[in-house]
């Protein structure tokens, strides 16, 4: 089966913290895609400061010359609050003989047990954790449970399953970044300089 990197997110905006460990997990779990699916209304945050369009157009940017990544506006097209279960039943749906692998953090899979029908997403998808070399899964509580139920050293089903990727995880958050530019600092080496020329023509984070 082909399979395919689900990378949801606000990517308000899009930086070298998002773009690094994608890589690396496309890498070790030999994935034929990636797609980068930017939320339209985040259900546990506020509303974006970077329109629907402006954050996919950075992201579109950021990822010019990785041909295996690629853009999904989905949830975009759909509107209102993005709830990741349904993004994957419909992406199972557009590709049906593809294997979705849904990627997330640590901190995301720590609250998985609390996302909207996580038994569905673990029926349409497996789920790939990024981690710091040497970091611990939880192994407590509900989401510990989860984990070791579904866990897997490497990807033998279409879904159901739960690897742990090692990645190169930089200390970078999107809120830093929008920090920096709206103090008026240089946000050189946190994102792709044609992103960063493009949030400055648009006057974004000010």
């Amino acid at each position: 089966m082909k399979l395919i990197g689900i990378n949801g997110g606000t990517f308000d905006p899009i930086h070298y913290g998002h773009l690094r460990p994608a890589l690396e997990v496309q890498q070790q779990l030999g994935l034929d895609q990636v797609l980068f699916v930017p939320c339209y209304q985040p259900v546990h945050r506020g509303l974006p400061q970077g329109s629907a369009e402006q954050r996919s157009t950075m992201i579109e940017l950021a990822i010019e010359n990785q041909p295996s990544f690629k853009l999904e506006k989905i949830e975009i097209e759909r509107g209102g609050p993005s709830y990741m279960v349904d993004t994957l039943a419909s992406l199972k749906q557009r590709k049906p003989d593809a294997s979705l692998v849904l990627m997330m953090g640590t901190d995301a899979f720590a609250q998985f047990h609390r996302w909207q029908n996580w038994q569905g997403i673990l029926q349409l998808a497996n789920l790939a954790i990024m981690h710091r070399p040497g970091e611990l899964l939880p192994s407590e509580g509900e989401v510990g449970k989860i984990y070791k139920s579904h866990q897997a050293t490497r990807l033998t089903e279409a879904s159901g399953q739960i690897v742990d990727i090692a990645v190169t995880q930089l200390e970078i958050s999107s809120t830093m970044v929008r920090q920096q530019i709206q103090d008026g600092n240089s946000a050189d080496y946190l994102l792709p300089p044609n992103v960063m020329a493009f949030i400055q023509k648009q006057g974004l984070y000010q």
